[in-house]
């Protein structure tokens, strides 16, 4: 079976919004007479969308029909339907997020685009998908080393850190390149926390002021300062705490970081030095970046090239490839099918012991919070080495202590394991859980931190189960 679909990624940010249309080859890489993979052999970037200023009717409130208006137009400079697309993603990322009717313009653009993974991602989630999209996670694998993305937009600073291809760490600051607006040589406007953090090193600025750029490189400079301290090259202070956003928690101090790629708007200021016209885009963005290229304790990193910069998060907004789960599976009737599940993955260093596997579920679980309320995930991990009857008892122990929260909530507790183990996996955990928690166990399944993926409704007399594993496209 070879088929070519077509894909979409849209991504709705603070600062820009932006469409992706790819072309992707899947084919059924099984040999005759086994369970049937598909795994996605080619891709191709066959459309990318002009750039836009993301459209607001207010200070809090997205301008839905405008946003409507730019995808139509894109659909039709690429000569595109949406019935000409399998799959793809919508996100609306950054302080976007944030406003009130964003859950409302999610529907409407998953009505008008088709049956996507539609998601309001929050900062964590986004700087994994932005530095995915970037390739921070493969570049971290092929050069045996730890790596940071630094996606900076117009509102904040997302940063993921990869160490060896697996993720160690995400953060989430608001520094970004729009916090402060030009508009006819004068400042329109400023973020309250750069007000406050400025003042602090003595430089008032205001809303009104002519825009200065040696002013405003100094407060450029002491906001690439406060990003280093985020990677943890310099020590912390509250001033620094105050910056991240919703009150979110710093990176380790024991992360050690060695290199950084960049992604985001301000990406592209930093990898190429064109400082000729410093408020070109009515903002800070380009000064911003040139004070993050100078600054002397980021540059001791090695700095590697991201292969997508403004356009990473979009990238990274997917595709899927489809697998089936059978013969070795455990689930609960009537709980599937199950669309759109974010994937908490479990990376092989953390499966070394039981105490750790379960710490490093705690640990990831609030990345996946909305406004600070728990949503449903699918726990991921390879399951290698674990298949003495003693091991899988330890192992289902450990699950349930990692993921206590999702236990003790409404939604069914999953498990996908790359070995294939969820059968006797499942039953442990029935057993020890005295069959009043809803599990599903899959198998044959490897999925990756930020995928989605859909389990559909049994096949073939309930033995087997389609899984649609949405990962991102350039980076699968």
């Amino acid at each position: 079976m070879r088929q070519e679909i077509k894909s979409i990624g849209i991504d709705i940010g603070t600062s820009t919004t932006q469409l992706v249309f790819s072309r992707l080859v899947i084919e059924n890489v099984a040999g005759n007479y086994t369970v049937p993979r598909v795994s996605i052999i080619e891709k191709e970037v066959i459309y990318r969308s002009k750039i836009y200023f993301t459209p607001l009717k207010s200070a809090t409130e997205i301008d839905a029909d405008a946003i409507k208006k730019i995808i139509r137009s894109e659909y039709q400079a690429a000569g595109m339907k949406p019935e000409d697309l399998s799959t793809g993603a919508v996100i609306i990322t950054g302080e976007t997020a944030r406003k009130k009717n964003a859950n409302e313009v999610l529907e409407a653009l998953s009505d008008m685009a088709g049956d996507f993974v539609v998601a309001t991602a929050g900062p964590d989630l986004e700087s994994v998908l932005a530095a995915r999209g970037a390739g921070t996670d493969a570049i971290s694998q092929e050069n045996h080393t730890t790596v940071a993305n630094l996606d900076i937009g117009g509102g904040t600073t997302n940063i993921a850190v990869y160490e060896k291809g697996a993720l160690k760490g995400t953060c989430c600051l608001d520094i970004g390149g729009r916090l402060i607006k030009i508009v006819d040589g004068k400042i329109s406007y400023i973020f309250h926390k750069i007000v406050k953090l400025a003042a602090n090193h003595g430089i008032r600025i205001a809303e009104g002021d002519r825009a200065d750029p040696e002013v405003l490189m100094k407060v450029c400079r002491i906001m690439a300062d406060e990003l280093a301290k985020a990677l943890r090259l310099a020590q912390p202070d509250d001033e620094h705490r105050a910056l991240y956003t919703n009150d979110g928690k710093m990176l380790r101090d024991d992360i050690g970081i060695r290199a950084v790629t960049y992604s985001g708007g301000v990406a592209d200021c930093i990898y190429q030095e064109n400082d000729s016209e410093l408020f070109r885009y009515g903002d800070i963005g380009v000064l911003l970046g040139k004070a993050i290229r100078e600054n002397r304790t980021i540059a001791a990193l090695t700095r590697y090239q991201a292969k997508e910069t403004i356009r990473a998060t979009v990238v990274g907004a997917g595709t899927h490839s489809t697998d089936v789960s059978g013969s070795t599976i455990r689930y609960d009737k009537g709980k599937l099918p199950l669309k759109n599940v974010p994937v908490l993955k479990i990376s092989e260093d953390s499966e070394t012991d039981f105490e750790t596997f379960s710490q490093a579920i705690a640990t990831q679980l609030p990345l996946f919070y909305t406004e600070g309320r728990m949503e449903q995930v699918a726990i991921a991990f390879s399951g290698k080495g674990w298949t003495g009857f003693q091991q899988i008892q330890k192992l289902a122990a450990a699950i349930i202590k990692g993921a206590r929260e999702v236990i003790e909530s409404n939604y069914p507790l999953i498990v996908v394991v790359e070995c294939d183990i969820g059968k006797v996996l499942g039953n442990a955990l029935n057993i020890q859980l005295d069959f009043k928690k809803p599990v599903i166990c899959i198998d044959g399944i490897r999925a990756a931190g930020g995928d989605y993926i859909d389990i559909g409704e049994p096949l073939a007399g309930g033995t087997v189960v389609p899984v649609v594993n949405k990962t991102l496209v350039f980076n699968s």
